[in-house]
C-alpha cells in the first residue's frame, strides 16, 4: 500500500466518528430519554412533591373535621334520644285526658242531684235524676270509647267471660248464671273486667238435647206471646 493510500483512508476515519458521535446527540441511539414518548413516562402524585410536614398537616385537619363531625352526630343522637323519652312519658301520663274531659259533665251532674237530693220532697225525682246522668253517662262510653257491659242472669255462663263465685246443681242441661253479682265489661272485643256470677251447673237430670228443645220452646214463645 501506498503512503498515499494510507493517508487517504485516515482522512475519511474523523469523518466517520464525527456522523457517529451526531446521531447520538440528536436522539436516534436508544440509550438515551430521548427514545421514551412524554406519554409513557409515570406522572409524579402531588403527595409526592410534598414536604413531610404538609401531608401530616392535611391529615390532622382531615381528623379533626371528621372528630367533629362524630361529636355532632353523637349530640344529636343524644338529643333525639331525651325527646323520644320526654314525648313517650308524657303520653303515658296524659293518655287518659280526653276519657276525663268527658267524664267531667257526669261529675257535674251527680254533684247537682246530689244537691237537688238534700231538698226533694219525692224520692223518685231524686232517683229519676241519677238514672239519667248514669244513661247518658253509658252512652258516652259506649259511643266514643266502645265500652260495652254484659252480664244478665240467665246467660249460658262462658269462663271466658265470666267468673264463678259460687255454683249450685240444678236441673239445667248446660252451666246458667243464676245471679250475676258484678257486671262485666269489654273494650271493643276485649273483656277488661270478667262478670262476677252464680253458676247453676246441671244435675243430670236434663239431657242437653232437652235442654235445646226446652230453650227453643221458651224462644218461640217470647216471639209469639
Amino acid at each position: 500500500m501506498s503512503g498515499s493510500e494510507k493517508e487517504k483512508r485516515k482522512k475519511d476515519k474523523p469523518e466517520q466518528n464525527g456522523q457517529e458521535t451526531q446521531k447520538t446527540e440528536t436522539g436516534i441511539s436508544g440509550d438515551t430519554p430521548a427514545d421514551i414518548p412524554p406519554a409513557e413516562q409515570e406522572p409524579v402524585s402531588e403527595s409526592e412533591t410534598q414536604s413531610p410536614e404538609v401531608v401530616i398537616a392535611a391529615l390532622e385537619k382531615e381528623n379533626a373535621e371528621l372528630k367533629d363531625q362524630y361529636l355532632r352526630k353523637v349530640a344529636d343522637f343524644d338529643n333525639y334520644r331525651k325527646r323520644m323519652i320526654r314525648e313517650k312519658q308524657d303520653a303515658f301520663d296524659y293518655a287518659n285526658a280526653n276519657l276525663l274531659t268527658d267524664l267531667l259533665e257526669s261529675l257535674d251532674n251527680f254533684d247537682r242531684a246530689l244537691e237537688a237530693a238534700q231538698t226533694a220532697t219525692e224520692v223518685n225525682t231524686v232517683v229519676d235524676g241519677i238514672r239519667m246522668t248514669k244513661d247518658k253517662l253509658v252512652s258516652m262510653l259506649e259511643t266514643k270509647y266502645n265500652l260495652s257491659g254484659y252480664g244478665v242472669k240467665g246467660d249460658l255462663f262462658d269462663p271466658n267471660m265470666h267468673e264463678a263465685i259460687a255454683s249450685a246443681p240444678a236441673p239445667v242441661a248446660d252451666p246458667v248464671c243464676s245471679e250475676v253479682y258484678l257486671k262485666g265489661y269489654k273494650l271493643k272485643d276485649r273483656v277488661i273486667r270478667h262478670a262476677k256470677v252464680m253458676v247453676q251447673m246441671p244435675d243430670g237430670s236434663v239431657s242437653p238435647a232437652e235442654g235445646a228443645e226446652t230453650s227453643d220452646s221458651e224462644e218461640e214463645k217470647i216471639q209469639n206471646p
